[in-house]
This record gives structure tokens, C-alpha cells and sequence, in this order.
């Protein structure tokens, strides 16, 4: 029996709500729905403004998740995140803050 034997891959991740999602760790069928599930969790804890890690690589993740962004109903705006911030490996994200009234 291996240390891998142990590991329970069926639990949930806990990610911190910190404006930073890092997808380097999940699987590709994942993303939308942690993108979707990462905003919203972020708007509930105040957080307007995002950063999303996809990475460099050729850009097939990157333009899965802009294309993610660009139907997402509660992001303002995106762009590609300043070199200090991942550069061309990460996306800056700016979300719509709700009205008093929702």
C-alpha cells in the first residue's frame, strides 16, 4: 500500500478566497464550473477584483477561460494581468459589484 493509497480524491479542494484562482492544479472539464462557483463566492466576500492563473503554455486554457468571462453575466470587464501579476499567464478580472437592492 502506497502513501497515494490514502488520499482521498474524491473530497473537495478548499481554495482560499483571497482574488486569486490558480487553475493549475484542476482538470480541464473543471474550470467553468469552479469560475462560476470562485465569482460568486468572491462577490459574497467583497471581492470586486480577481485574478485568474492559467498559465502560459500555448493558450488553449487561457482562451477557454476568456471565453468563460466573456458570456460570464457578473464580470464587468477582463485583460490580460500586468507583468508583476503573471502577465500573458493570467487574466485580471473586474466584477459587477450587486445594487443595494439584490
Amino acid at each position: 500500500m502506497s502513501d497515494r493509497d490514502d488520499l482521498d480524491f474524491e473530497s473537495p479542494v478548499e481554495i482560499p478566497i483571497d482574488g486569486i484562482l490558480d487553475l493549475h492544479t484542476f482538470a480541464p472539464r473543471e474550470i467553468k464550473d469552479l469560475i462560476d462557483d470562485y465569482i460568486g463566492v468572491c462577490l459574497q466576500a467583497g471581492l470586486s477584483d480577481i485574478r485568474i492563473i492559467h498559465g502560459k503554455g500555448k493558450g488553449i486554457l487561457r482562451d477557454r477561460v476568456y471565453s468563460i468571462l466573456k458570456r460570464h453575466p457578473l464580470v464587468e470587464h477582463f485583460t490580460q494581468a500586468p507583468p508583476e501579476a503573471g502577465g500573458w499567464g493570467a487574466v485580471s478580472v473586474k466584477l459587477k459589484t450587486p445594487s443595494p437592492s439584490q
